[in-house]
């Protein structure tokens, strides 16, 4: 089981708004077959590894990291798929929580006289799942908050000079990071500030992940990276009902994709966004900033990983804080956080913590 999760972490990024499933088909103490959820969504992982076991498959045993489907969508139910070949036990952790499956998968594996063994390495997998359960359960994507800032929390100094506060090695790591989520998305002042390309390089990686830019007026350069490369990398916008018509056109021909959404207290409200990208099938969502979208991810409870780098550089109280003002009056209120990961990279430091239970 341990094997087919690391071989579902493959399919991270790419393969939404269907899970990252692997799949290992064992006979007779041997690996006949291997497989994960292919860019795109499919082939699913239990097709890929059926197809390399073969006839090997009869008799054999699949450990799966999640339910295998149960629904006809664009392809058969891989419940069908596993039965039809003849394996004679499934191993999974746990339920899909879509309901179109939802417990259906292993009953049908079961009235085929299937022995299913569930809950092996169940945390671990939900751990993995995790954006799709969200979507599935709560309508939003899993939100990886990333900031890289000096040691007294700041991303860049007052006349906003932030290239470069980190290493090169950590900024290699955030590439990684990003090709493992469906998007990365940032905040309209660092699409103005930065020009960013918002891009995983330097890895090889073909798909690359959506690019959102939260911008309640859509005043971005339509001169920058983001416009330029529009139609070669997809880039959603995430704008008002009251951004200016001429500027949506203007986006709309550059090839952006253009979510109108609902706006609160003068912003786009982040629990509309989170909505929107859900619905549009996203399950994990890479957010690198600026401080106002980070303060108001946090301020409405929607960050499940926060992920530190901190460098040894200290630029002072006039420089532009990581997050900006929560308006939060007793420590008691504050968003806590439960640290998973602490280890050095290059001349920086990582850290990245989990939600609080």
């Amino acid at each position: 089981m341990a094997l087919a999760l690391s071989l579902g972490r493959r399919g991270q990024g790419n393969c939404w708004p269907n899970p990252a499933v692997g799949c290992v088909i064992v006979k007779d103490g041997r690996i006949v077959g291997r497989g994960w959820t292919q860019p795109g969504g499919r082939p699913h992982a239990e097709t890929m590894a059926l197809a390399q076991a073969g006839a090997a498959a009869r008799g054999a045993t699949a450990y799966v990291t999640l339910e295998p489907c149960a629904h006809h969508g664009q392809t058969p139910p891989c419940a069908e798929a596993l039965i039809e070949a003849g394996v004679a036990r499934v191993v999974a952790p746990l339920a899909d929580s879509d309901p179109r499956v939802s417990g259906q998968g292993f009953a049908m594996l079961e009235a085929a006289g299937i022995e299913v063994d569930t809950g092996v390495l169940a945390a671990e997998a939900a751990a993995d799942h995790e954006g799709f359960f969200l979507k599935t359960e709560q309508g939003r994507p899993l939100v990886t908050l990333k900031l890289a800032s000096s040691f007294d929390g700041r991303i860049a100094t007052a006349t906003k000079e932030s290239q470069w506060i980190t290493g090169p090695e950590a900024r290699w790591l955030v590439h990684g990071q990003r090709a493992r989520h469906d998007a990365v998305m940032v905040g309209g002042g660092t699409a103005r500030s930065d020009d960013p390309s918002l891009t995983v390089r330097g890895l090889g990686v073909e798909h690359q992940p959506v690019r959102v830019v939260v911008s309640r007026r859509l005043d971005l350069p339509l001169i920058g990276q983001l416009a330029r490369t529009a139609k070669a990398v997809p880039l959603w916008l995430c704008h008002g009902a009251d951004a200016d018509s001429d500027r949506m056109k203007a986006w709309r021909e550059t090839g952006a994709t253009l979510l109108s959404c609902r706006v609160e207290a003068g912003q786009v409200d982040p629990k509309d966004v989170l909505a929107q990208l859900g619905k549009a099938g996203l399950t994990r969502v890479f957010c690198e900033g600026g401080g106002a979208l980070a303060a108001s991810l946090l301020a409405e409870d929607l960050v499940d990983e926060l992920v530190g780098f901190t460098a040894g550089v200290a630029i002072g109280a006039e420089g532009l804080p990581a997050i900006g003002a929560l308006g939060l009056e007793r420590l008691a209120d504050a968003p806590r956080f439960e640290l998973v990961e602490a280890r050095s990279v290059g001349g920086d430091v990582m850290h990245r913590w989990r939600r609080a239970v």
